[in-house]
């Protein structure tokens, strides 16, 4: 795969060239090593593009897990203990909030890598609540957002959100005294 775009939103690109470069040519590197071509593999059974063969998400992001677990980049999980005060008298919760968690696809060095190939508001809270409350942990310093550009976005399911719609967003919207500095890079095949 190739990097088709590149988007600094909180000077992530500046910093992560700074001072976390050998992390940088690493995720760079991962990203080369994906051969998309190997997963085209998807029949598509929706009514707009039936028949039509399509890049597999979830088989990308397998691709991209091991070529990340290779260079030793780990995912991190932490668990969740969420507050109890706040259910009205009464409610009982049971065991709904047993065993929840947050997760980043991959760490190294405090650099948080998120791969993602789905939905648009997992693109959003990737960057602007996931990153900033797993630095708030002190897990991270900088994050990196792995997404496809639209070209290679529209070769998936429908509902894939994509690059060129994220960045318009995070431009629309700017940058809070939360947000983490995030390198956003969009790929293609």
């Amino acid at each position: 795969m190739i990097i088709a775009g590149i988007y600094s939103f909180n000077r992530g690109r500046e910093i992560i060239k700074e001072r976390f470069a050998a992390e940088l040519t690493e995720i760079e590197r991962v990203i080369a090593a994906v051969d998309s071509a190997l997963y085209k593999t998807k029949t598509s059974l929706e009514k707009t593009m039936p028949g039509r063969t399509l890049y597999s998400p979830r088989a990308l992001n397998r691709a991209f897990a091991a070529e990340f677990k290779s260079r030793d980049w780990e995912k991190f999980k932490v668990r969740c203990e969420y507050p109890s005060q706040y259910y009205t008298p009464g409610f009982d919760p049971g065991h709904s909030t047993k065993g929840a968690f947050r997760e980043m696809d991959f760490i190294k060095n405090r650099v948080g890598v998120e791969v993602q190939f789905g939905k648009y508001a997992f693109m959003v809270y990737n960057v602007c609540a996931k990153m900033t409350i797993f630095h708030n942990l002190g897990v991270i310093d900088i994050g990196v957002e792995i997404v496809p550009v639209k070209a290679f976005a529209d070769e998936m399911s429908t509902g894939i959100s994509y690059f060129e719609q994220f960045i318009w967003d995070l431009e629309q919207r700017g940058v809070a005294d939360i947000d983490i500095p995030v390198l956003i890079l969009g790929v293609a095949a």
